[in-house]
Parts: C-alpha cells; structure tokens; sequence
C-alpha cells in the first residue's frame, strides 16, 4: 500500500481519492476550499493538509484533479507547491484536462527533479469517478505510467499509454471534440422528434441500437426531453475544452469547423445562464 496526496476535491478528484483510500492506501488530500476536505476525511478517513506541499511531503505518489492551467500550475510550481518538497523518484500523475503545454512543462520539471511524471486526463464524468470506471488517457514515460497504473486501476475501467508527455492531454481533445458533434446531432434529432409530433421515447427505442446509437443518446436523450440539466459536465468546462483543442487546433493546423461551432453554441448557452448546466443543456437554443 502506497502513501498518497491527492490535491483537488471536486466532483473527479474526490471520488477518485475516494477510491484509492478504500483501496487500503493512506490519503492526505489538500483542497482550497478546506469544507470540501473535511468533508472527505469525514467520509473517508484520511487526513487533510494546510497546503499541496504539506500534502506530498513523503508521499509514494501525488495525485491532481483541478481546474486549469494557472491552478495546476500553483498547486504544483507555486508557492507551497508540491513539486518543492517531492523527493527523487515520487510518481505524479495530473487527472486535470489542461493544455500540453503545462503537460510538457511539468514533464520536464520532473525529470530535473528526478520525478516520474504522468498527464493522464480522463472521461466518463462524475458518474464513472463515483463508479470506478473511468477511461484514463495517459502521456509519459513507459515506466511512469507502469508505475501509475496499479494505483490508477482503483478507479478506471481503461487505461491507455498514448505516447510521450503531452499526448494524454491532446487524446483527451480528441475525445471532446468528437463529443461536440455528437451531441449536437442528439439534441438536433430530439428536437426534430418533438417538431414532428413524434413519441421521443418511441424514436429512442427505434434509433438507440443502431447505428445513431451513442453515450451521449443513452444517457441524455431523455433527459433532454425532459429539460433537465442541472448533472452532469458543466457547459463551463467544456468550453474550456475545446477552448483548449482549437487553441491546439492553431498550432498544429488542424480544422475544426464542426467543434468551433459547437464552442458558440455553447457560448450562447452561457448567455442563456447554463454555465453550470450539463453540455446536453445544448438543446435549450433549439426552440421546441
């Protein structure tokens, strides 16, 4: 059993450190919002930390799920940072959906500091955190990686080695572009149903199974058509996403006309005040 910090207490990174601690590891986790870690030992046991380095101080492991580029980067490289108290040979692993840019950075910060460094980003939402079944996408070395994954097994269903620092990240953009169209199309073909007077539920039994089938089918389609949205993958977040994949986008010359739309889709959801909604809230800007 490993001694673990995990730095992040939110919707992901609570349930994944959830897991590790029933796993029979020992978890110190740090969050900035200090209720949002009590209440986790609370439930899990454990203990809290004052700070990230406080968290990682002798750890086998440091874990993180936050929000941004500018948030991991302060939890790892700022003040109080964990990376500043990481002793040679600590394993890293970032859960966060960031840029590869940061990825590459704190790769290479690693490797001065001797550290095995891992950007393994993930899918499946609260829902597979909470379950365990996580699909986990991972960039680094082969040996970080291999090292990671019997503590990473505790709450994943999949785990992929990409390729080198970076690759978890852009894979992960990969990931949410292809779920920009798909939903889209779900929420266009729910409307087209309700515009033709059709029984929704009927049209999902007829189309879920064949080839239109989709996650985003089985699992929002009916609550599109009940409007509710207040679950799930804020609209927020995926904005910043594919903020981050057309960004990429730019530089590496790929075209995404059908994700760039979706993205102002999503912007008029915002306006709309769904930020907080979940991205199926997308069908709310199609008029019944």
């Amino acid at each position: 059993m490993a001694k673990v910090a995990f730095i992040g207490m939110g919707v992901m990174g609570g349930p994944m450190a959830g897991h590790l601690a029933a796993a029979g590891h020992a978890v110190t986790v740090f969050n900035r919002s200090e209720d949002k870690a009590g209440a986790w030992t609370a439930r899990h046991g454990g203990t809290s930390a004052p700070t990230p380095a406080a968290a990682a101080e002798g750890a086998d492991a440091v874990f993180t799920c936050v929000g941004a580029d500018h948030d991991l980067e302060e939890v790892t490289l700022g003040r109080d940072g964990a990376f500043g108290v990481m002793r040679a040979g600590t394993l890293f692993v970032d859960h966060t959906t960031v840029s590869p840019h940061i990825a590459r950075r704190l790769a290479d910060e690693g490797r001065e500091r001797d550290l095995l460094v891992v950007d393994g980003p993930v899918s499946g939402g609260q829902a597979g955190a909470e379950n365990g079944t996580l699909s986990i996408m991972c960039g680094g070395t082969r040996e970080a990686v291999e090292r990671a994954r019997p503590l990473m097994e505790a709450y994943s269903s999949r785990i992929v080695h990409v390729g080198e620092a970076g690759a978890g990240q852009t894979a992960k953009m990969c990931n949410q572009i292809a779920i920009a169209g798909v939903v889209q199309g779900v929420a266009e073909s729910l409307r087209f149903a309700q515009a033709a007077g059709l029984d929704t539920a009927k049209v999902f039994d007829a189309i879920s199974a064949g080839a239109a089938g989709s996650w985003q089918m089985q699992n929002r389609w009916a609550t599109m058509a009940r409007d509710e949205f207040d679950f799930g993958f804020a609209v927020d977040w995926m904005r910043k996403d594919l903020g981050l994949a057309l960004e990429e986008a730019r530089r590496n010359g790929a075209t995404l006309p059908v994700t760039a739309l979706v993205d102002q889709f999503y912007a008029e959801v915002q306006q709309m005040g769904g930020g907080r909604q979940d991205t199926s809230s997308i069908v709310r800007r199609l008029g019944r």
